[in-house]
């Protein structure tokens, strides 16, 4: 726990503040590359400064694992504010591609949707799940529907996504009360049947859930009750090794007691950084800064990194097949 606190303030700093180092942290260097290996980021759309450095050391990090990523996991609140042209809109080039280059990341980007997404531009959403159709060439977006299924790689696949839309209508009024900004009840319910069926069928060695809200969270928004009611029961019952999210701007690990689920949780992709309550629970690491997460599999073992916007590597922890787990760094 000392040493958990120790990290917390060391880091607690503004974004200002980081970027205002003279340079990217080198003392530990960037692990090799994996068989496969997914670089993870919420909470990303600000279109400002610090989205921009975050994937500055994205692009260094990647370029010294000695390989190209498989693919990001980008994981909500996509875009803040307006998004004025929708499909047509130029910040898919300066919020997207010109920020997450081709070039370094040239495997698919896929994407679920975050509260702003349904919020901040009415209709936003529609134009996130349109936008590669909308296109005369191939695009790394890789939206397919609200909720989708990744196996990976796909041949003798060894991950297991299962990508979800958590905007429910509780969950998101109790943020955006001024306008309906959430899936309608009977997607909600379609969902849930079909995540089901997913878990209980054939499934990769690790299978990871991703979502933008929260099951659990030592930060800012805290639990989400619905999904504690309703998702982690799920989890637990069918072996969901991970369960990754943003909302909270922030990065987190929590490993509980009851729970065979790894809760990652990766906020800090350039919005503004939520300041960590004094008190957290046993067994959770909370690194107030922006910043991105490796998620990277060998063999049987999955590592999880958070790294921060200078490309320093803050906490790591090893998941193997049967839920057995390591605090690494």
């Amino acid at each position: 726990m000392n040493r958990r606190r120790a990290l917390k303030t060391l880091f607690c700093s503004s974004v200002f503040m980081e970027l205002n180092l003279a340079a990217p942290a080198s003392a530990q260097a960037v692990p090799a590359g994996g068989t496969l290996d997914l670089l993870a980021l919420g909470d990303f759309g600000t279109g400002d400064v610090a989205q921009k450095a975050v994937g500055r050391a994205m692009q260094r990090y990647a370029a010294a694992l000695g390989k190209k990523p498989d693919g990001l996991l980008l994981l909500g609140d996509n875009f803040y504010g307006k998004m004025p042209g929708g499909v047509k809109s130029p910040r898919w080039r300066s919020g997207f591609s010109d920020v997450y280059p081709g070039k370094d990341f040239p495997g698919p980007c896929w994407a679920i949707l975050g509260n702003h997404d349904y919020h901040d531009t009415p209709g936003n959403e529609l134009a996130q799940l349109g936008y590669a159709a909308s296109l005369e060439r191939p695009t790394r977006w890789t939206f397919p529907a609200k909720y989708y299924r990744v196996d990976l790689p796909a041949v003798n696949p060894q991950i297991t996504l299962l990508m979800l839309d958590t905007n429910w209508e509780p969950i998101n009024r109790a943020i955006h009360n001024d306008r309906p900004c959430w899936m309608q009840q009977e997607e909600q319910e379609a969902q849930m049947k079909w995540l089901k069926e997913q878990l209980a069928s054939k499934r990769a060695p690790f299978t990871i859930v991703a979502g933008h809200h929260p099951v659990y969270s030592d930060a800012n928004h805290g639990d989400t009750k619905e999904l504690v009611r309703d998702l982690a029961p799920l989890l637990e019952k069918h072996g969901v090794h991970v369960y990754i999210c943003g909302h909270d701007h922030d990065l987190q690990h929590m490993e509980f007691e009851k729970h065979r689920t790894s809760f990652v949780l990766s906020g800090g992709g350039g919005a503004r950084i939520y300041k960590t309550p004094e008190k957290i629970r046993k067994g959770s690491t909370v690194l107030a800064v922006n910043g991105f997460t490796h998620l990277s599999l060998t063999g049987q073992v999955l590592t999880i990194r958070h790294i921060d916007a200078n490309g320093k590597m803050l906490h790591a922890f090893t998941k193997g097949v049967r839920h057995d787990w390591k605090v690494l760094a």
